[in-house]
């Protein structure tokens, strides 16, 4: 399966719209979209993985190399993780949780939720 990404602006903000799966061939696709988004100027930016099917170590390497480049510009980085959580069987929900790396970022339920600057994101 190939990783979609679509890039848009909503409310000052980079929205990363990203479908399919994460993996060691795809996830150079995201970051990319990010660096080409960062070159831009963007230091705001959505990703929402809410249609995210997969994610391996690299694809979660990539989350958090993305992390690092939007902090080294004070930017901000809030994530949008698919709606069903571990519990539920969403394989990227999982793999947060077995690595522990959700506590590095700010998760939000929506796109909405990630746009407002009066959201509190949800507990890790």
């Amino acid at each position: 399966m190939t990783l979609k990404v679509t890039v848009g602006e909503q409310e000052g903000w980079a929205v990363l719209c990203v479908s399919g799966e994460m993996d060691l061939v795809t996830s150079p696709v995201l970051r990319q979209r990010v660096h080409e988004a960062v070159a831009d100027g963007r230091r705001r930016i959505v990703l929402d993985l809410s249609e995210v099917l997969f994610c391996d170590s690299s694809g979660v390497g990539v989350l958090i190399a993305t992390r690092r480049l939007i902090r080294s510009f004070q930017g901000r980085l809030r994530l949008i993780l698919p709606a069903k959580g571990a519990e539920d069987g969403s394989h990227v929900n999982r793999v947060f949780a077995a690595l522990g790396v959700r506590r590095l970022f700010e998760v939000f339920p929506d796109v909405p939720a990630a746009l407002d600057e009066a959201a509190t994101p949800l507990s890790a």
